[in-house]
């Protein structure tokens, strides 16, 4: 199961990792949000020993959204030594969001 992140947890779980992270910005009413959801689930149990997978409800975190310039839901950003190196949004098919992991690890 992914990681819930927040303002709270999301400097310490994410910026501060010493591993790749995958983040899903979503909100609840998005369709496409909920696709990919199970998606980025997956990934998670997959991939938890070399990647950091979670998410950010930005109905919930709105901060966190506008700090990172999230417009649009699903965005995905990929974190590596606590810089955004990549930035997608849309619902990716799960062997695009692993080689976003791959590619940066």
């Amino acid at each position: 199961m992914a990681a819930e992140f927040s303002g709270e947890n999301f400097e310490a779980e994410v910026i501060n990792s010493a591993k790749v992270a995958l983040v899903d910005f979503y909100s609840d009413g998005c369709p496409p949000c909920r696709a990919l959801a199970p998606l980025i689930d997956e990934l998670s149990d997959e991939l938890g020993d070399t990647a950091t997978v979670g998410k950010v409800n930005v109905g919930n975190d709105m901060d966190l959204a506008m700090k990172y310039g999230i417009s649009v839901v699903p965005t995905i950003l990929v974190f590596k030594a606590g810089e955004v190196v990549e930035r997608k949004t849309g619902a990716l098919p799960k062997d695009q969001l692993q080689a976003l992991i791959e590619q940066h690890a």
